[in-house]
């Protein structure tokens, strides 16, 4: 499928467990091969061992309705509970669920006994607003604690929540809203980002003003950024005032495993955003399961800090989910990386201790951009292991965050999962993998994962194709809100009983899986089929470079063209005189290392790069500049004026 590189370093290496993490092995094998005899079973041995059911399951999968999955779907049991009662009742009120830190400086210690009193609280008052089981709930909150009480006491009451990222505009919340035709939305006066109170609550107003069904009765503000916002008396209500006066007492009950937990939108190839929907039994087990296990967490003495928002799936299944069913101790954080100074993460692993941390590859190169003195100027001797999730994390960023953050020692897990899929679908386990930078390795225990060629049919040995998911997993999506045959057609028609991912991926000669990326973002140069992944790797790994994005663009001689885009580290930017020069370097760097078939077309130096809040690169918005096009839609980014800089260097 690509043409085979080294993967940005000379030499592959592998860094084998260190002997803290040695002692996990035996039980890491004993998953493995309890999977291996009989997967139905070992998943219904994790859920049975990680949770806890008001009513037994019997049954583990019913795959008689393909696509349709169902799994312990005669079992009965609450979210809410087993992420935070059960701790409670089991002697644990006292540990800190929460250390929140806010962008300027608050923070808060909150223990399980203290979050699930504020879950009661706001589960009470959403049932006296006329929320009930399977109604709908937008939340549109800053990364406040409120946000995860939110999540929680709409999983307590049997509702169903739909989390839309802050950064989102009115029209994309109004469509969110409308979509899932929410009665209730949860939202904050503003919250903070940059040193500076963004607003959220005017972002519901011009929503609500927008949305087509008026199906929404309630907004629920927390007061946070005390920025001035209108007021609706008849719809808007304090947080403060209605769910500190709410009972403290609340009786949950159990839900059926396929009960609806939430509804997450992602975007769609049609422009439409899928409502991707999952369920309660199958997708707590997994991420308790990938997080307990992934991340070798030990909730006695562990700190663990995953930096996604939870306006992301990440956010929901390794801030949410996953840690407080394990009875975890989390940071939660506000704002950005560099704000008030671009120390700020290393202050908290310092501040908190935190043992594990679990972020994306976007962050990680930016702290490479900006050397490694700024992290050293703090205590990180707590962490002892680092995990990566979002993209394919290229060998040279690997290899910085091991040496740089981790102290050269601990072991980095490089997962790959989706919103789709719910949770880790592949990822090594710390305690017996053999890390190998860039690479995602192996399925976790239980998956069955293939690759393709485009006919279909399965790739042998070495060699790269298509990612599928052979085998249902219990953290799979249940569908499409709203749409089962878009469902259908986006995940299974290409290959009928396989779920498609989407992705590009290849295993090498040791078996062990490398993701290349979207199938969109795959380039056909002359025939060729080259990975934009491979190429930013390649790109990334010349010393003067600090971060890249590569895209194809139309090319008639070739059909498309490697067209790259290139920031520079920031003692390399100050030496450059020629960027034509520079930019030549670049290119002739990428076919020393890959060839001459992926020498990009052009090369352009850029201060920055088109990212979302959350830090993805929107890609689409270069290859429109590649080709020539006036630039797209730019309102879910970060910066929207950023595509005119961009637009005036390249010129």
């Amino acid at each position: 499928m690509t043409v085979q590189i080294d993967h940005a370093l000379e030499e592959i290496r592998r860094f084998r467990p260190s002997p803290e993490f040695a002692a996990q092995a035996v039980a890491d094998e004993r998953l493995y091969e309890a999977a291996a005899a009989d997967r139905l079973g070992f998943w219904a041995d994790q859920a049975r061992e990680l949770l806890q059911w008001e009513k037994p399951f019997t049954r583990t999968l019913d795959w008689s309705n393909p696509p349709f999955a169902k799994w312990f779907d005669d079992g009965e049991l609450n979210v809410a509970v087993n992420c935070l009662d059960r701790h409670v009742a089991a002697g644990n009120g006292d540990r800190v669920a929460l250390h929140w830190e806010g962008e300027p400086g608050d923070s808060r210690d909150i223990t399980y006994a203290e979050l699930t009193d504020e879950v009661k609280r706001a589960a009470n008052v959403l049932e006296g607003l006329g929320v009930g089981e399977g109604d709908r709930v937008a939340i549109y909150l800053p990364m406040i604690p409120e946000a995860v009480v939110s999540m929680l006491a709409v999983a307590r009451i049997g509702a169903v929540h739909s989390v839309v990222f802050g950064g989102f505009s009115a029209d994309s919340l109004a469509s969110r809203i409308d979509d899932a035709e929410a009665s209730l939305v949860i939202t904050a006066d503003g919250g903070y980002r940059k040193g500076k109170v963004f607003p959220l609550k005017p972002v519901v107003d011009e929503a609500l003003g927008k949305t087509e069904k008026g199906t929404v009765q309630n907004v629920l503000v927390v007061r946070r950024g005390e920025n001035e916002i209108a007021w609706d008396d008849a719809r808007d209500q304090w947080w403060h005032e209605t769910v500190s006066a709410a009972q403290a007492e609340h009786t949950a009950r159990g839900f059926g495993a396929e009960h609806p937990l939430f509804i997450l939108y992602t975007s769609g190839t049609t422009g439409k955003p899928k409502g991707i929907l999952h369920t309660s039994g199958g997708y707590l087990t997994q991420a308790a399961f990938t997080h307990k296990n992934v991340f070798d967490l030990h909730p006695e003495t562990d700190v663990y800090w995953c930096t996604a928002d939870v306006g992301w799936v990440t956010g929901h299944s390794y801030v949410v989910y996953g840690p407080l069913a394990n009875g975890a101790t989390q940071v939660l954080y506000e704002g950005t990386p560099d704000t008030p100074h671009p120390g700020r993460w290393w202050e908290i692993v310092e501040k908190y201790k935190v043992s594990i941390l679990y972020t994306a590859p976007t962050a990680i190169r930016s702290f490479m951009k900006l050397g490694r003195r700024i992290p050293q100027e703090f205590n990180l001797r707590s962490l002892r292991l680092l995990g990566s999730v979002g993209e394919p994390i290229n060998p040279e960023a690997w290899i910085w965050y091991r040496h740089v953050i981790g102290g050269g020692s601990i072991p980095v897990v490089d997962t790959w999962w989706q919103t789709e899929t719910g949770a880790i679908m592949i990822s090594a386990l710390p305690g017996v993998t053999d890390l190998k930078p860039g690479s995602a390795q192996v399925p976790i225990p239980g998956i069955s994962i293939d690759i393709l060629s485009d006919d279909g049919t399965p790739v042998e040995g070495e060699g790269g194709g298509l990612l599928v998911v052979t085998e249902p997993w219990p953290s799979m999506l249940r569908g499409i809100w709203g749409d089962p045959e878009r469902f259908k057609e986006t995940y299974w028609e290409k290959f009928g009983d396989k779920y498609f991912a989407g992705d590009g991926a290849r295993r090498d000669e040791d078996g062990d899986i490398w993701l290349l990326g979207r199938v969109d973002d795959v380039m056909n140069v002359s025939g060729h089929r080259l990975s934009t992944a491979e190429i930013e790797s390649s790109l990334v790994a010349h010393p003067w470079t600090a971060e890249a994005a590569v895209v194809g663009a139309s090319d008639e001689t070739t059909g498309q063209a490697v067209v790259a885009f290139v920031i520079l580290k920031a003692s390399q930017a100050e030496q450059v005189t020629d960027v034509a020069e520079a930019a030549d370097e670049l290119r002739r760097h990428v076919a020393a290392q890959i060839g001459a078939i992926a020498r990009p077309r052009q090369v352009f130096i850029v201060n920055e790069l088109p990212k979302t809040r959350s830090g993805k690169i929107m890609r689409r918005l270069l290859r429109d500049l590649a080709e020539g096009r006036e630039v797209g839609d730019t309102t879910t980014l970060a910066d929207t004026s950023i595509m005119q800089v961009i637009s005036a260097q390249v010129r």
